[in-house]
């Protein structure tokens, strides 16, 4: 089995290194693909970017357990959607169910005024970003998520149960069969920096779980 974490906007691969070392401590590889990597031959968009990801996922001969932390999360949907076979259980964090197009518009506007060496540490320059926004402000996951049939696991973070993403949490355990909800306390959006202890002991036990359902 391969295990992919794919990180969210605004991080990188190394946003997974405490996880990471809690998983291979327990014995469980994992793969950590840097989006912006990936995808750096082409223009930056969505759909190029997920071409890439895509192909980056097919590349391997297993079936996967696929963690997607909010852009993560919207990309694994996708593959899953694309690719239902090839996937053995799906993990989403902080995905949202819809995209916020007023977010994304006024992200945008700040991130004009972000100096540039912000986005070099993600590994992207500033136009890369406003474009990769820009192209998924029309991204459709409500005719998507109830299609999804693997296990799978929605977390949000404790913080966020005033904001959007806790009702989108909700809203895809709502719709996605045989999926499980869990929230990760002392953690906001990115909980895979905030508390990633917890979340890899979570991760860790569904796909042990997962394994028990395969025998």
């Amino acid at each position: 089995m391969i295990n992919i974490l794919v990180h969210g906007l605004g991080q990188d691969a190394k946003s997974w290194n405490e996880i990471k070392n809690q998983l291979n401590n327990n014995g469980i590889n994992v793969e950590t693909p840097n989006l912006f990597s990936i995808v750096k031959n082409y223009q930056v968009n969505y759909d190029n970017m997920y071409k890439t990801f895509a192909d980056y996922c097919n590349s391997f001969n297993e079936k996967i357990n696929l963690v997607g932390l909010s852009l993560g999360g919207v990309l694994a949907i996708d593959y899953i959607t694309e690719f239902p076979e090839k996937i053995n259980s799906i993990i989403l964090i902080g995905t949202p169910y819809e995209i916020p197009k007023t977010i994304f518009t006024i992200q945008n506007i700040i991130y004009k005024f972000m100096p540039k060496r912000i986005f070099e540490k993600m590994g992207c320059s500033k136009r890369d970003m406003i474009s990769l926004l820009d192209s998924m402000k029309n991204l459709s996951i409500p005719d998507k998520a109830p299609n999804i049939k693997s296990n799978t696991l929605i977390i949000c973070g404790e913080k966020e149960k005033d904001n959007i993403n806790m009702k989108s949490a909700k809203q895809l355990n709502k719709v996605i069969q045989n999926s499980k909800f869990k929230i990760i306390e002392n953690a906001g959006h990115e909980v895979n920096i905030d508390n990633p202890i917890k979340l890899a002991s979570i991760i860790y036990d569904f796909w042990k779980d997962n394994e028990k359902d395969i025998k």
